[in-house]
């Protein structure tokens, strides 16, 4: 939020000094970003008329100009500016007067004398402008100070405020937190109502719902728009980044920036009536007042205008129903839309709107008919006109009501730790703008609407803190007795498995929680999607349903930057909407905590003593199967066929026949897609299910000896060694202490489609010997097993 200095002053009146009132700002949480003073050093400054301006006898660029300063006697200047002209009225530095570093003296130009000095904007320290001399009205008075006729000196301040403090977007609303804070109170408004002179008006329907549960508007007929704008309001306008446009545009402006209602004016006679608020119709399209065609879609409110949509309903107005200089009679609209009804919708156009940006944040459902008032007053006293009635449709069950909020004096003391006393209170809360009405346990308090921050006790607590200042609060310790929080000795802790794989030569990535809704789709990944009512941008718009699409995106970045071997990993949350959820309804999200990798490049680091080979699916399984064993879990993989993984290279992640998570390598369309040139191999698993262990329970070991036997099956060539080791151990049963895949063959002797898979069985009981016989029928079992489930014969 930026605005003027003397414009803030107007409306509460403190002894401050700029920089107290910045410190002040700051102090209580409205942080001044920037603060450019404008004007300091203007005595000796005048308003001066060019009377005549003649080319230079020697200079081509330069003219000797004829100046009335307002005393009777012409001044000859020599100027170079490019915009000097007979007629101009611009600033004038007289003989002596301190411009800046350069103090202004009688010279000589070129031979042609020069009693003073023509200034820009930016020569008068005004504005950054320096191509030519400041253009003053040309009713401007002649030889009046400058600093008076402009209202200098004055300063530029910018505020970096919180999304919370919607309030503030105005200079009003700075004013309360002003008066709070420098103990003054908040000028009244002068807001008196314009009576009605005519009896034109439009028929006004909401049609919207709670999105617009109020609309004021207002005909006033017979204005001159070619009427200039006022100096004091262009130059507010200007000092609060603005820039002036024509006098109905710059007055709905700068009752925005003076009271922090946005508002639209239309050109009467373009309109048919009646005007309607409501949703848009999928594909419905206008042009708006910077020249762009767009289409709107349910999400959107418009304005219409016998159901012709005219304007993007709290964003922007629409080109062809402005108004210009020719416009006669205007309809003036303020109106209040619910926050969630604007949220995005601008950024979802590329716009940015400084109404949309109010609306988002909260405005004051009762400001509608008071910036009617003020703007009517405005208009008809610069530019005339006859006012008709005020025309107001409006939803009452739909508007924020005033809350009343208890707020006890124990509390308050015991959380800021010191006793203010109880005036101190009611003057902070009333001088806020709040109704405060005191009763035996402290005060009942009731928020203005304007105040959508205020809900709960702590909030007014907050209040209390931030005007008395947080300075004055004491430090002191906390008290009371330390509970220690004992280890969880059923779960692995993250940071050992965040330990675990930087040790296998990852590095941690941490991504944003949401995506671009693009990227999902690429993955096939929008199932569950849970879009962001607020994002930041459009590429920031929902909630990320796996970790995948940020790491690999994050490792794409790196590739394209000449890194040729990255590895990556990130822990982190992903969300996915309830099922189940009835229209209306809006349940928190399901979170998931998950652990990824990717990595792309050579196995290991380039040496001289192992040879080059390319990382594979079996690389990142190896170091899934490292933080498995921290937790003495040992995973099973399935083949699987997945929307991000190459055919025949992925695998689901299993623990204890639950599917935890998947693995493999990315399909070449999603690679190619993404813009990676090498082949990418991924994992991504629930990390609760991966951190689980059981307590170490201490076993002796068996006395007696195992047994091994080595087999080798000739199989299927598309038999995974998952449903091969599954049907091993099933069948050979409790002796099985370990199974061993130490070979597999292809190649002659075994016929074309098959493959030869060699394994041990290792084979041991707790309490006795196991005896041939014992032995030879486990591998019976096995073997039958085999041939029954696999179709697999013993290799000859």
């Amino acid at each position: 939020m930026k605005f003027s200095e003397n414009w803030l002053r107007q409306h509460v009146a403190t002894d401050a000094t700029r920089d107290q009132l910045a410190a002040k700002l700051t102090a209580i949480g409205l942080e001044v970003e920037d603060m450019t003073p404008l004007g300091a050093q203007l005595d000796g400054v005048v308003v001066a008329r060019i009377v005549s301006a003649e080319k230079h006898p020697e200079a081509d660029r330069l003219q000797v100009c004829q100046v009335d300063a307002g005393d009777g006697a012409l001044l000859q200047i020599v100027c170079g500016a490019p915009n000097a002209r007979p007629g101009l009225v611009a600033p004038l530095a007289v003989i002596g007067t301190q411009v800046g570093e350069i103090t202004i003296k009688a010279a000589r130009l070129r031979g042609v004398e020069s009693n003073g000095m023509l200034c820009s904007a930016k020569e008068l320290g005004i504005d950054a402008d320096a191509s030519g001399l400041l253009e003053l009205p040309d009713d401007a008075p002649v030889g009046a100070p400058l600093a008076g006729y402009l209202d200098l000196p004055d300063a530029a301040i910018e505020l970096k405020l919180t999304p919370n403090r919607a309030d503030c977007f105005s200079v009003r609303g700075i004013a309360f937190d002003v008066a709070a804070a420098c103990g003054s109170q908040v000028a009244t408004l002068e807001a008196t109502p314009v009576p009605a002179q005519v009896d034109a008006a439009l028929e006004v329907r909401l049609d919207a719902g709670a999105d617009a549960p109020r609309y004021v508007g207002r005909i006033v007929s017979g204005v001159d728009a070619s009427r200039p704008t006022p100096v004091w309001m262009a130059e507010r306008l200007r000092r609060s980044g603005i820039r002036p446009v024509s006098l109905l545009v710059d007055v709905t402006q700068y009752v925005m920036l003076e009271l922090g209602q946005p508002m639209h004016a239309f050109d009467r006679d373009l309109l048919h009536g009646p005007i309607g608020v409501r949703h848009a119709r999928a594909g419905e399209a206008l042009t708006l007042l910077d020249g762009r065609d767009v289409a709107v879609d349910p999400g959107f409110l418009v304005v219409t205008d016998a159901d012709r949509a005219v304007a993007l309903a709290g964003v922007m107005g629409g080109a062809d129903t402005r108004v210009t200089q020719a416009t006669r009679n205007v309809f003036l609209e303020a109106a209040h839309f619910a926050p969630a009804a604007i949220i995005g919708r601008g950024r979802k156009l590329g716009l940015h709107t400084d109404a949309g940006h109010r609306f988002e944040r909260g405005v004051d459902p009762e400001l509608p008919r008071t910036a009617i008032e003020v703007a009517t007053r405005l208009i008809i006293d610069i530019a005339g006109g006859a006012p008709g009635p005020v025309t107001e449709a409006l939803l009452p069950a739909h508007l924020p009501q005033p809350r009343e909020i208890p707020l006890r004096r124990a509390r308050l003391a015991r959380v800021l730790g010191l006793q203010i006393a109880d005036a101190e209170v009611e003057r902070i809360l009333r001088a806020l703008g709040l109704d405060v009405a005191a009763n035996a346990e402290g005060w009942n308090v009731t928020a203005p609407t304007r105040r959508f921050d205020l809900a709960i006790e702590e909030d007014l607590i907050e209040e209390v803190a931030r005007i008395h200042g947080y300075d004055a609060i004491p430090t002191t310790l906390p008290g009371g007795a330390t509970r220690l929080a004992a280890p969880v000795e059923t779960q692995v802790p993250e940071q050992d498995l965040r330990r675990q794989i930087v040790a296998r030569d990852y590095l941690e990535a941490i991504n944003y929680a949401f995506v671009d809704a693009g990227l999902l789709d690429t993955w096939q990944a929008t199932a569950g999607a849970v879009p962001l009512a607020n994002p930041l941008s459009a590429e920031l718009g929902v909630m990320r349903t796996q970790l995948l699409p940020g790491l690999v995106d994050a490792l794409a970045r790196n590739a394209a930057r000449q890194q040729a071997r990255v590895r990556l990993f990130e822990l982190g949350k992903v969300f996915a909407g309830r099922a189940g959820t009835e229209p209306g309804q809006h349940p928190a999200p399901v979170e998931t905590l998950r652990m990824a990798a990717v990595a792309c490049g050579d196995a290991s680091v380039e040496q001289w003593g192992v040879p080059s080979r390319r990382v594979d699916v079996h690389d990142l399984k190896g170091d899934l199967d490292s933080l498995a064993a921290l937790s003495g879990a040992k995973l099973e993989y399935r083949a699987a066929q997945l929307a991000w993984a190459h055919p025949g290279r992925a695998a689901e992640v299993l623990r204890d026949g639950a599917v935890i998570g998947a693995i493999g390598e990315l399909h070449p369309r999603l690679q190619q897609a993404l813009g990676l040139d090498h082949a990418v191999v991924a994992f991504e698993v629930d990390l609760a299910p991966l951190r689980e262990r059981s307590v170490p329970v201490a076993r002796s070991l068996s006395r007696f000896p195992s047994v091994r036997r080595d087999l080798a099956f000739v199989v299927s060539q598309d038999l995974p060694w998952e449903a091969v080791a599954r049907t091993v151990r099933e069948a050979a049963g409790e002796a099985l202490r370990d199974l061993q895949l130490f070979d597999r063959y292809v190649g002659k002797g075994v016929e074309s489609g098959f493959k030869s898979l060699a394994m041990g069985l290792i084979l041991q009981e707790d309490s006795r010997t196991l005896t041939d016989r014992e032995v030879d029928a486990v591998v019976a079992d096995v073997t039958v097993a085999l041939q029954s489930a696999h179709a697999a014969r013993i290799r000859g």
